[in-house]
């Protein structure tokens, strides 16, 4: 494929994402009248309308949604094959894209990072902290490698490997721990006064759905969109939160308290797109982690 029809895939994919020439434009740093004549060029060499530019918006013609859906898949895998040819079999330099969801770095990402940097110093690392739907997303786009997350129903052409299970616990600031001591029965908390993730994390969805299911309803005082702000204000005061069992490993301020019955757990997974190009640090990086789940104890998948 030459340059030039390289080129135009850009172009018009511009155009279709923006509904818009000027907006399009401005992306590419290209003129309008510029990006205009070339995608006309691609119309012609097609022989069929690929936008239709009679509303306020411009639009993609049936023809148009056809072709830049194979547009988009054509750039995807060029950039693909683009990364496996500078990619170095002995892993003395390499790149990986990882996405987690957030409460993975309050425990699991800080020793993943030290462990790649001590095997495998020359393989860089681009990490974003997302929810899973958008790292899913961006797994079937080709604009990551892989993602840390949770079983369950996933996008088609997402893989999910099994890595451990993950338990949740009440947890409560050391000084203030003796006064819930557990096991503690649900309804008890019908009282409380907790501090939580927010709506926009899995594990909000997971606490609320346990809750609901028990007819419990605790006062929430504090959402936070962070797990070391939670770390933080349940170490200060009498609130009460609830967190992987592995983040309160890690704090000695804080104290876990058995609820009864216990939050059910999460299966933890390695996910990535069925059948992508996988680099050599992506598969260095997928052994490092297994490696490491069961060097720090997490407990086997049920």
């Amino acid at each position: 494929m030459a340059a030039l029809e390289l080129r135009h895939l850009r172009y018009l994919l511009a155009v279709a994402e923006h509904g818009n020439f000027t907006r399009a434009a401005e992306e590419l740093h290209i003129s309008q009248p510029t990006l205009s004549q070339q995608i006309r060029q691609l119309e012609r060499s097609l022989g069929s309308q690929l936008l239709d530019r009679t509303g306020r918006t411009v639009r993609l013609t049936d023809a148009g949604a056809v072709y830049t859906e194979h547009a988009w898949r054509a750039l995807r895998d060029l950039a693909a094959a683009e990364r496996a040819i500078h990619d170095v079999k002995d892993l003395s330099r390499g790149h990986l894209r990882l996405g987690v969801t957030p409460t993975f770095t309050a425990y699991l990402i800080g020793p993943l990072t030290a462990e790649l940097h001590t095997r495998h110093p020359g393989i860089s690392l681009t990490l974003a902290e997302t929810t899973q739907d958008r790292i899913e997303a961006a797994l079937l786009a080709d604009e990551l490698d892989l993602g840390i997350a949770f079983a369950g129903t996933h996008l088609p052409g997402v893989t999910a490997t099994t890595l451990f299970t993950e338990s949740l616990s009440l947890v409560t600031g050391t000084a203030h721990g003796r006064a819930m001591s557990g096991p503690l029965p649900v309804r008890a908390l019908g009282e409380a006064q907790l501090a939580l993730l927010n709506g926009d994390f899995a594990t909000r969805g997971h606490i609320d759905g346990y809750f609901a299911r028990h007819r419990t309803a605790p006062r929430i005082t504090v959402e936070a969109n962070s797990v070391q702000a939670l770390t933080e204000i349940v170490r200060r005061t009498s609130l009460a939160t609830v967190l992987p069992d592995a983040v309160t490993h890690e704090h000695l301020h804080l104290s876990p308290v058995t609820l009864d019955p216990p939050l059910p757990t999460r299966t933890v997974t390695l996910l990535h797109r069925e059948n992508a190009y996988r680099s050599a640090a992506a598969r260095a990086f997928t052994d490092l982690t297994h490696d490491l789940v069961r060097a720090r104890g997490y407990p086997a998948p049920l």
